[in-house]
């Protein structure tokens, strides 16, 4: 992780957040006094991290970690008093926002922000995962729609079909998704 925002309309919270991530790995820290000034940071830049620090002094902070839950894929931390924890995280749990306590112990802090980019880390690569298996799917697809297209026109069967696509791949070097587009381009027209 690279970027954090903080949003606290607390000076001194914003000194202390920022010390605390300052002994990890965070190249860029940037800090917001209210919901709209962070709220134009994320139009304008995106973060990895997001801490909201309630009360804020423009607009309710669920209603800011739920916008942004929504609009970013970035991690989110809310510190919110202790009597209205469990009522904020049902509202924000669902977006996926990850709520602390106040006051918050910075051995507890460090942990939470651990456990989030543990998370974060291993979404990213399930996302990643799903990205090459929806290419794989779609690269199936083509080469299945391309065997149609031979078995249609030149009465081939499904073995001859998927022989003849990986030959002529191999004779001309290309790829099979790249014979197959070719088939396509040759019969549907």
């Amino acid at each position: 992780m690279d970027s954090v925002l903080i949003v606290s309309n607390t000076s001194s919270t914003l000194g202390i957040i920022s010390d605390l991530l300052n002994s990890q790995s965070f190249s860029r820290i940037v800090t917001s006094q209210n919901c709209g000034e962070a709220r134009r940071s994320l139009i304008q830049d995106s973060y990895d991290l997001i801490i909201i620090d309630s009360p804020l002094s423009d607009e309710s902070g669920e209603d800011f970690a739920l916008y942004a839950a929504e609009q970013t894929d970035s991690g989110i931390i809310y510190i919110i008093d202790n009597e209205r924890l469990y009522d904020v995280s049902s509202e924000v749990e669902d977006a996926g926002v990850f709520v602390l306590p106040k006051p918050v112990s910075p051995e507890f802090f460090y942990q939470a922000v651990k456990l989030l980019i543990a998370s974060r880390k291993r979404v990213h690569y399930l996302e990643n995962e799903n990205l090459k298996l929806q290419r794989k799917i779609e690269e199936i697809r083509l080469i299945d729609r391309a065997k149609c297209i031979l078995i249609q026109y030149l009465q081939m069967t499904e073995p001859q079909a998927h022989k003849y696509i990986e030959k002529q791949a191999m004779n001309l070097r290309q790829s099979r998704v790249q014979m197959a587009e070719s088939i396509l381009k040759t019969y549907e027209r």
